[in-house]
């Protein structure tokens, strides 16, 4: 069993992260580093500690699961793994390629694990969409395009949220998650090209962006805004057969917030009414189908991260792999 200490009890941490780390039967949650009082049953078992030092100095602990603001995740990664702790650690990684490119080096000299939290590469509609770009009916895929709009025009009431700081925008937040997909399902891209602004009234950071991402015969759009009312796809991807188009998004965020868990019937998959639309040509024939959505599963993470700390296991989401996404962001607010 591998003991965590958790540092933050915010969304990440309260939502996303300590509901798994109690469900799966490879992790003990003993600790968390909290302002706030931990009364969920659900946590009778874990208590509050008053520092990550306190985690870092308790032998106990295997692993630090880091959730704080953005602007920490460098520091409190590289104290981790020269404490000798494994390390899970949020989106964003890191708000610079060169701190991301140290993290893995210290990693690997410390030999512990670090991995990032790319939750939604097991998000239910991008795992369907990657199911349909790799069963070949599209063909050659030509365009691959994703969105990920929110209507939030009032600032967020957490103020590192909006404060000007490393690795805080929404490029660095969704983007993050965008990327990461989209360097899941291609690789590198050969060129980056975008914009980062802000839309909403009164906001400091940039919270809004448009890029693209250039693989040659494929182009790849992504982007992300807080003003947008009605929403487009989700997803759109063309190729030389045809064609999927998403709409929707994953529940499992919405799920959890409301007290339904991993394991419950229903849990991770979307209303019917989301379901994918598949234009193609099959042996000659014009074929339109309906795909169903996959059910979401961010367990999948968790499982993975406790083979690769017990067993050695190839990690599904490689830093190497994240260090990309953070060179790509700063490329993109450089451009």
């Amino acid at each position: 069993m591998i003991t965590v200490g958790l540092v933050g009890f915010g969304l990440s941490g309260r939502w996303l992260q300590a509901p798994f780390f109690v469900l799966n039967p490879n992790f003990k949650l003993k600790s968390i580093v909290t302002s706030q009082e931990i009364t969920q049953e659900l946590f009778k078992d874990t208590q509050k500690a008053p520092s990550m030092d306190a985690l870092l100095a308790d032998p106990e602990i295997d692993l630090i699961s880091i959730c704080s603001p953005s602007s920490t995740h460098f520091d409190y990664c590289k104290k981790a793994l020269e404490a000798g702790k494994h390390v899970l650690v949020e989106k964003p990684m890191t708000a610079t390629y060169e701190q991301a490119l140290e993290l893995i080096e210290i990693a690997k000299k410390a030999n512990k694990t670090l991995m990032i939290y790319q939750n939604r590469r097991f998000d239910g509609d991008f795992m369907t969409v990657q199911r349909v770009i790799q069963s070949g009916v599209l063909g050659d895929i030509l365009s691959y395009e994703a969105r990920w709009h929110r209507y939030s025009p009032i600032l967020n009431p957490k103020p590192w949220k909006e404060a000007i700081a490393p690795a805080n925008g929404a490029i660095y937040d969704l983007g993050a998650h965008l990327i990461d997909q989209s360097i899941y399902l291609f690789g590198v891209p050969e060129k980056v090209s975008g914009d980062t602004f802000t839309q909403r009234e009164g906001s400091s950071i940039q919270d809004a962006f448009n890029m693209s991402m250039d693989y040659g015969k494929l182009k790849v759009k992504l982007s992300s805004s807080l003003m947008v009312k009605e929403f487009e796809p989700r997803y759109v991807v063309h190729g030389t057969k045809g064609s999927f188009i998403k709409h929707g998004l994953d529940p499992q965020e919405d799920h959890l917030k409301a007290g339904y868990l991993p394991g419950m019937d229903g849990f991770g998959y979307e209303a019917k009414e989301n379901d994918g639309k598949l234009t193609t040509n099959l042996a000659g024939m014009e074929m339109k189908a309906s795909i169903s959505t996959f059910q979401g599963n961010w367990m999948y993470l968790y499982d993975n991260l406790a083979e690769v700390i017990l067993n050695g296991a190839e990690p599904i989401i490689k830093p190497e792999e994240v260090a990309e996404q953070i060179r790509i962001i700063e490329e993109v607010i450089k451009s």
